[in-house]
């Protein structure tokens, strides 16, 4: 397998992104999608997928997005956000769910991140900024205890500087824990050998490569 460039379009939209992180995520997964941009992931899961998402506020069985006359307001996601249940939904207490992300019953959760390291560190609560508001919720967790860690993230800032750099800035979230980085420029693998660049949209494997401040290498 070589890396994949698609130079003929543009970075990857929101729901592109999305569409991509669902298309990777193995049938009959359990399944955690953070806060904010990975929740998007829900509405592009195929419905054969057999994929049961688990959210920390204590359901198994999460649907997509509730909208109209779906929305329930005492089902909501993590995020505070209306959501649909599956046929076979189950619920339980926040402890008990915490316990199915502490215990390594998660086989993926997604991520949205700050910064992501070339060792897998993730830092994604916390900008250290004085008037920034602390919000770690269940990352930790999730960080330490799902088997798999994809991150959905821009590549760069709004100043032109990665994200995926060679040590976060920002106080962590965990070590070495992210195993795939889903941005809308490339996709990238990390592991003990390294980054690895899986796809590119709208930019080159050589120019990403000068662009960022960390070895990378085709897959």
């Amino acid at each position: 397998m070589s890396t994949v460039e698609h130079l003929d379009r543009g970075p990857l939209g929101r729901d592109e992104l999305a569409a991509v992180v669902a298309r990777d995520i193995p049938r009959g997964a359990f399944v955690n999608l953070g806060i904010g941009r990975p929740t998007t992931v829900a509405e592009h899961l195929p419905a054969d997928s057999g994929v049961i998402l688990h959210t920390e506020n204590g359901m198994l069985g999460m649907g997509p997005a509730a909208t109209g006359d779906d929305v329930d307001p005492d089902l909501t996601n993590a995020g505070k956000m209306p959501v649909t249940e599956l046929p076979g939904a189950s619920y339980f207490h926040h402890a008990d769910s915490f316990a199915m992300m502490r215990g390594g019953h998660l086989d993926v959760c997604v991520l949205g991140a700050y910064q992501v390291s070339q060792h897998g560190d993730l830092a994604n609560w916390h900008t250290g900024a004085p008037d920034a508001i602390p919000a770690v919720g269940g990352a930790m967790d999730l960080a330490i205890g799902a088997k798999n860690v994809f991150v959905m993230m821009t590549l760069f800032g709004k100043d032109g500087t990665p994200k995926l750099v060679p040590e976060c800035t920002y106080p962590l979230t965990g070590q070495a824990c992210v195993s795939r980085l889903y941005t809308d420029r490339a996709i990238f693998h990390l592991g003990p050998g390294g980054v690895t660049v899986a796809e590119t949209y709208g930019i080159g494997f050589d120019e990403l490569a000068a662009r960022l401040e960390i070895p990378v290498r085709r897959s």
